[in-house]
């Protein structure tokens, strides 16, 4: 078992916090926050008190985002490993079971920021629209799952001195019906919608903000 008692996580997000492996620098574990699950399940329309507790845990989720068919057996040097951390299942901790992932690092080995962050600093130049373009292209090509692309939970590396954008939250399917995954048309169209939002979300990121996020994503849904 892992303790991470003494330990601090490098990144929390609203439900998961990321720590560092103590063994292994170079991977990430994630854990729900303590009391996360219970309170996911108060808020939850009256409908879901019959579900599970998996239904409110993200790392239930993630591990169903590795488990689809565009990843299963895919060795280590494929294309689909360029915008993905690499995969290393789950490990007990003291806070509960953590899900293991490549931890994808900076020139100088520090966890990499994201794409929120450098929208902030930097807003949408050239090298970022770019990389963006090339994410969208291979989310086409290898027909990855994803759900709403957010870009707190993209980050950004370099990669032969371009930056390379990498999904580190996120995976899986964010429609109930399973159309996306039976048919091939069906799952062009679900892709290149989680495409459109994630430009329109970044637009909206760089914009004045004006519009809440809602309502810029509303009228995104009409062009």
């Amino acid at each position: 078992m892992i303790d991470l008692s003494q330990s601090q996580p490098f990144a929390s997000g609203g439900n998961r916090h990321c720590y560092r492996h103590p063994q292994y620098p170079d991977r990430c574990i994630k854990v729900m926050l303590p009391g996360r699950i219970m309170q996911l399940r108060k808020r939850a329309p009256w409908y879901k008190a019959f579900f599970s507790d998996d239904q409110f845990d993200d790392n239930v989720r993630e591990i169903e985002g590795y488990r689809q068919a565009a990843l299963e057996n895919v060795p280590t040097n494929s294309p689909v490993w360029q915008h993905l951390p690499r995969w290393y299942g789950t490990e007990e901790t003291t806070d509960g079971t953590g899900t293991v992932s490549e931890l994808i690092l900076d020139r100088d080995g520090n966890p990499a920021i994201t794409l929120e962050h450098y929208l902030q600093e930097h807003g949408l130049d050239e090298s970022i629209q770019r990389a963006l373009d090339r994410f969208a292209q291979w989310l086409r090509s290898t027909r990855v799952m994803t759900k709403n692309i957010l870009p707190h939970n993209l980050v950004i590396r370099e990669s032969q001195g371009l930056p390379q954008l990498v999904l580190i939250d996120g995976l899986g399917r964010g429609a109930f019906l399973p159309s996306a995954v039976l048919f091939d048309r069906s799952g062009a169209r679900y892709i290149e919608r989680r495409i459109q939002r994630m430009w329109a979300r970044v637009e909206w990121e760089v914009s004045d903000r004006s519009l809440t996020w809602k309502q810029a994503e509303k009228l995104s849904r009409r062009r």
